[in-house]
């Protein structure tokens, strides 16, 4: 891997040979992103397993919200299990209950069921109630990779405050930055010391069309100035 790490979600096989073409170190795996990604089916990841060497964390999220029923948390402990047999190097999920706290008992079963494989929590994070204390119970998780996060619901421009803040907290290394991520905001998130980012939308010209392999190695670029 080169000064930063650069993950770039993949919907298929022609999105990951085009990111991995482009110089990304690591593939977000999901369906249906018009919800904001949901679990990828296990042929998916198989196929780019096949095709790809780059490492696969997996989306592991049953509905467009960021809680989960009992019944849908045994469906994803049952998917973990079938998507890393498939080839999943990691995980990506993370819930919140009604109250809009961090769901540990949802979040740690599902950890449970992933072990020994590294896991993202993604930006169920920055829609807490409390993003503080959001981030703070999920600080604690046992075997966090990284935590997907643009430090407000809407967008990296709003919540560089927030992901300042962490960084300073001594979380840089955890930082995961995605989510309206643009050009621009990639200098500041160097200097806070963030040194991972993840992109979607940005590295194609729409959902509709594949990963743009020459967008991606603009964004290999750009996040190695350091």
């Amino acid at each position: 891997m080169t000064g930063s790490l650069l993950e770039v979600i993949a919907l298929n096989v022609r999105d990951a040979v085009a990111a991995e073409d482009g110089g990304a170190d690591r593939l977000e795996i999901v369906a249906d992103m018009s919800v904001g990604g949901l679990t990828p089916a296990p042929e998916t990841v198989a196929a780019i397993a096949k095709k790809s060497a780059l490492p696969q964390m997996v989306m592991l999220r049953s509905n467009a919200g960021y809680g989960v029923t009992p019944e849908e948390l045994e469906g994803l402990e049952r998917d973990a299990r079938v998507l890393a047999d498939a080839g999943a190097a990691g995980f990506v999920f993370g819930f919140l209950d009604e109250e809009g706290k961090v769901d540990l008992a949802a979040t740690e079963a599902l950890i449970q069921a992933v072990t020994p494989l590294p896991w993202t929590f993604h930006r169920a994070v920055d829609n807490a109630a409390d993003v503080q204390a959001g981030w703070r119970a999920v600080r604690l998780l046992p075997n966090l990779a990284t935590v997907l996060t643009s430090g407000d619901p809407s967008g990296i421009a709003a919540g560089l405050p927030v992901l300042r803040s962490r960084a300073e907290a001594g979380d840089a290394p955890i930082i995961l930055a995605g989510g309206g991520l643009r050009p621009h905001l990639v200098p500041p998130l160097l200097d806070y010391g963030v040194r991972a980012f993840h992109i979607g939308s940005a590295a194609r010209s729409s959902w509709s069309d594949p990963v743009d392999a020459e967008r991606v190695r603009r964004w290999r670029d750009l996040v190695d100035t350091i």
